[in-house]
């Protein structure tokens, strides 16, 4: 039947080209975009893995700018450590050269006196963002640190922060409140010669003025000193290299353990980009080659419509 109220074939074209449009739509969308699905009612399900993901690596970033800290923190407690065992190591040395015979010991404790005033500069200029794991002048003593280590999200979905631990009393070369939690102000007991026999006794290294003083000996020289008391010193200041080198040791431990592991937090935020990429992202040759084909429909869309909407006019023909 033919109506001039009503034009099927005009409705049929003006349908196929309003969907064609809406595709096209779309299709303009991904590309400007650049994501397949940008928002929920393009796919829920992908939509919240991608958002859940975005959010992770945010606080993995979080957690690689903690890291970075924590290096920065780890690496100046080492270096500071390091130089402190050089000089501990120089006195050492002064020690055993007070044994030669002859020798002037007083001018020897006075590059002793060098050293120590050395020791006590570096403890406390080895600080980083008010934290100093060589120095204590708090009445609260030197305990555990924790830094940021990791983002966690467990299968049930459930999150937590690890963390990087240090214990800085087993660094701490210098307390002024109790110098028995320093390694150089503590009394370090030694077995060392009396005559024919041996005797117990106990040295420290610096003198900080703390509150809670150490009750030993001070390793200082005089032209009185024997040879006995300075073997018994020479002990002492080895037993706290001993210290301080397994200090140092666990300090570049934990040093190389954050490395590793924000070496790793890089990776894994890559990898997560990726992933939500392949989730979320548009494959732009797939869109141009979809553009290109519905531009095409489009036209051929409005040729149809354009010639269903002439139909009509064939119509006044008949009353000729």
């Amino acid at each position: 039947m033919t109506s001039i109220n009503t034009n099927t074939s005009a409705i049929a074209a003006l349908d196929t080209l309003r969907s064609i449009n809406q595709s096209m739509e779309k299709t303009q969308n991904r590309i400007s975009s650049g994501y397949r699905v940008e928002t929920a009612s393009d796919n829920a399900a992908y939509w919240s893995i991608a958002t859940t993901m975005r959010s992770d690596n945010k606080a993995l970033s979080t957690v690689q700018d903690a890291l970075g800290l924590g290096a920065a923190k780890t690496d100046t407690a080492y270096t500071g450590l390091n130089s402190a065992i050089d000089v501990v190591t120089e006195i050492k040395a002064k020690l055993v050269a007070a044994r030669e015979p002859g020798v002037d010991k007083e001018k020897i404790n006075s590059e002793l006196t060098e050293l120590k005033n050395q020791l006590q500069s570096i403890s406390e200029s080895a600080s980083f963002s008010g934290e100093n794991w060589l120095y204590n002048d708090s009445t609260t003593a030197n305990t555990t640190v924790e830094m940021v280590g990791s983002f966690n999200r467990a299968a049930d979905n459930t999150v937590s922060v690890g963390v990087l631990s240090f214990n800085t009393a087993d660094s701490t070369l210098i307390d002024t409140n109790d110098a028995g939690l320093g390694l150089l102000t503590k009394d370090v007991s030694v077995t060392q010669p009396d005559g024919t026999t041996t005797t117990t006794a106990s040295y420290y290294l610096i003198d900080a003025s703390s509150t809670t003083a150490a009750t030993g000996d001070a390793i200082e020289l005089t032209t009185s000193t024997t040879d006995d008391t300075i073997d018994g010193m020479i002990s002492a200041v080895d037993s706290m290299l001993s210290d301080m080198t397994d200090a140092a040791a666990t300090i570049g431990s934990t040093n190389m353990r954050i490395e590793l592991q924000d070496s790793f937090v890089a990776d894994l935020m890559d990898v997560i980009d990726k992933g939500v990429g392949r989730l979320v992202d548009a494959d732009m040759n797939e869109e141009s080659t979809k553009l290109k084909a519905l531009q095409t429909q489009q036209q051929l869309g409005i040729q149809a419509l354009s010639i269903a909407n002439s139909n009509s006019d064939n119509v006044l023909a008949l009353f000729r």
